[in-house]
């Protein structure tokens, strides 16, 4: 990297659904720039972006990427993002690490629920966006139409800068509407003429558009405008540029990534009109607790952000990290104000995709990997001013699990030490041992997801898993008031054991536990004796009395009982209690609970009769639906044991275009049918 005038970095990412071409479109651009010998491809295995193994052999991107060119003498700094929803995790960590997120919407396809995800994140950061209509060499795709459908989601604001000449396999080049040149692409090389007569049409009306939405912004312009002034390219340009960075204009390029068509006026654009790190929105802070801005300069204070970890074979932890502000050299000591740690930066890593070279030092805007350092990881901050903090990274709950099994013995430790590296690398990969259920439970975002995972285990880390369905937690309780009397009596020679209680048992409302007391005033029991019966108690109910599932939500109640002034022990009154609650439970109309989860669905509307459809045969209740852009999302509640490998589900009935989340809301009572089922399935797992 050659570079580093901040004022001459651009620094910006590809986001947008599964399939769009992102990958495609970044690697044109290094080819376009000079930065690679050859196109790379998605396809054929060489892209710089889609490395991994996993990457290459499943032809998707998996994870975040970065890697940089130079172009007019400017750095480009890009982050290449996946946009299936089970590797949305990526996504975020990508949008912070980006001043500009250019989101790519497939011409055949339209907006997808990747689309809408990444454009409510990137908004949610203050990042600037701009849109790339892809793949308009393919036959059946229409410009025009999913223009109108991008202006209908985001407004008028969306404003075309490139627009297409010809259509499908008639697609030539694009026309730039601002230098007011064509752009004609043949064999990957692309020369500027005179736009050519049958496309002034598109040019005058596309044109009329990027002004309308540009003087929108100005009052001044837009008055001008109003009196028949036409404004020119240079009167349009730092209303433009102040849009992007204040989220306020969304310029819109055309083009066809696979055969270049469109990315020398992307590249373009960008050099002239998209800000320099110096020049972005002040980046929010805590600062000693309270919120705070700082604006970002070349020298001065540094603030960095660590966005992705990586573990490394040979490297250790490899770190990428952007810089907002200052500057970041090999030698340098930093504060990790997140882990109230110093740390000492060693070797800095320029990253090209697979490829990482040895850099001096990073600047505003540069995005490079840090290694060694002690206690840094993902969402950390690091800075020569004590006390600031970007804050950690908000990552969705992920809402589908597996339990594993390690296939050799003595594997466990191995399998613990690799969960927990591939949940430094991607914190929307979680896991956790279950003692309740003697289960050790991975938790993702989609099927696709926990698939990669298990292939990181076995190839990265040399472990194989066996794969089962989570258990489900489920709770037993009461549903009617009871009481019963207890009593442990026995003699067997010499001191013998005498424990006397009544209990009673009343329901009590949900989530409220289970609550012990004592209505013993009398002596009939003596108080030393109240923790034993307590321990009976609460050992029962940890066990359950149906199924062997923990109870919850009742209250117990000592009343009465009685004792032996040498036979009487603290064993025979917890006995007593086990006894007593035994014949009470059965009194008390005992009932399983499930667990019950809030799921809300964003799909495409035209899908929606099939999801709810699905839902309802999963038992699921519909709580509601709501519009977001041109997806919807339904909102349901339903029963956890339903939803293994929903995800695999919806992705089949949604055409891979259907996005869910999942989270514990409540427990409920089991329908009786399902209840016997379960209850006869625990009893003969507890056989065997």
């Amino acid at each position: 990297m050659s570079v580093n005038d901040p004022g001459r970095i651009r620094t910006f990412g590809f986001f947008g659904h599964g399939g769009s071409g992102k990958t495609t479109l970044a690697d044109g651009i290094l080819f376009y720039a000079g930065a690679n010998s050859r196109q790379g491809k998605v396809d054929a295995g060489t892209s710089v972006f889609d490395f991994d193994d996993e990457e290459i052999e499943r032809k998707n991107s998996l994870n975040l990427a970065v890697a940089f060119c130079e172009y007019n003498d400017h750095l480009y700094t890009m982050v290449d993002t996946p946009g299936y929803a089970d590797f949305a995790g990526e996504m975020i960590s990508g949008v912070r690490a980006v001043d500009v997120g250019i989101v790519v919407v497939d011409a055949a396809t339209g907006i997808g629920v990747g689309t809408e995800m990444s454009w409510k994140r990137l908004g949610e950061e203050r990042k600037g966006k701009a849109l790339f209509i892809n793949k308009l060499a393919k036959p059946d795709t229409d410009f025009s139409s999913t223009f109108n459908q991008l202006t209908e989601a985001y407004g008028t604001s969306v404003a075309p800068v490139s627009i297409p000449i010809g259509a499908g396999s008639d697609l030539s080049g694009v026309i730039c509407l601002l230098s007011e040149k064509a752009f004609i692409t043949k064999d990957g090389k692309t020369e500027a003429r005179d736009i050519p007569d049958e496309a002034k049409a598109d040019f005058e009306s596309y044109k009329e558009k990027l002004i309308e939405a540009v003087a929108e912004l100005d009052e001044s312009l837009l008055e001008s405008y109003l009196e028949g002034n036409v404004p020119n390219a240079e009167q349009l340009a730092p209303v433009i540029r102040k849009g992007i960075v204040e989220g306020t204009l969304f310029p819109l390029f055309a083009g066809d990534a696979l055969s270049m068509t469109g990315i020398g006026s992307l590249l373009d654009f960008i050099h002239g009109f998209f800000p320099s790190p110096l020049e972005i929105q002040p980046v929010k802070v805590r600062e000693g607790g309270e919120e705070s801005e700082i604006t970002p300069q070349a020298s001065g204070e540094t603030v960095a952000y660590v966005f992705k970890t990586v573990s490394d074979p040979h490297l250790g932890d490899l770190l990428y990290t952007r810089v907002f502000s200052g500057e970041i050299a090999s030698g340098s000591n930093l504060k990790n104000t997140d882990k109230d740690a110093s740390e000492r930066i060693g070797q800095i890593l320029s990253l090209q995709g697979r490829e990482r070279k040895d850099a001096s030092k990073l600047v505003p805007g540069m995005i490079g990997g840090l290694v060694k350092l002690k206690s840094t990881h993902t969402g950390d901050t690091l800075t020569s001013k004590a006390a600031i903090s970007i804050g950690a990274l908000e990552f969705p709950n992920p809402p589908i699990s597996m339990a594993i099994v390690p296939q050799s013995k003595g594997d466990e430790e191995k399998v613990s030490a690799a969960l927990s590296r591939l949940h430094d690398e991607d914190p929307t990969f979680t896991y956790r041992f279950d003692p309740e259920l003697k289960q050790q439970v991975i938790s993702g975002m989609g099927e696709l997801h926990l698939d990669v995972i298990l292939s990181k285990l076995k190839k990265k880390y040399g472990v194989t898993v066996a794969t089962k369905k989570p258990r489900i937690a489920y709770r037993e309780t009461i549903s009617v008031k009871a009481s019963a009397q207890g009593k442990h009596k026995k003699q067997s020679g010499g001191r013998g054991q005498f424990g006397d209680v009544f209990l009673r048992l009343e329901p009590s409302s949900s989530g409220s536990g289970v609550e012990f007391a004592s209505e013993i005033f009398g002596g009939a029991v003596p108080k030393n004796f109240f923790p034993s019966v307590e321990k009976g108690v609460l050992e029962f109910v940890s066990h359950g009395f149906l199924a062997g599932y923990k109870m919850v939500d009742f209250k117990i109640v000592l009343y009465d009982g009685s004792y032996h002034t040498v036979d009487s022990s603290e064993i025979a009154f917890k006995l007593a209690a086990q006894i007593a609650m035994k014949v009470a439970c059965d009194k008390a109309k005992p009932v399983l609970l499930e667990p019950i989860l809030t799921v809300e669905v964003t799909v495409p509307e035209e899908f929606m009769g099939d999801v709810i459809g699905d839902l309802n045969s999963r038992r699921g209740k519909i709580q509601g639906m709501d519009a977001v852009g041109r997806n919807q999302v339904v909102k349901a509640v339903v029963p956890e044991a339903e939803m293994y490998k929903y995800a695999t589900t919806l992705r089949s009935i949604t055409q891979g275009r259907g996005f869910f989340t999942a989270r514990f809301d409540h427990y409920e009572a089991v329908p009786s049918d399902i209840s016997t089922k379960v209850i006869e399935e625990a009893k003969k797992a507890k056989e065997e």
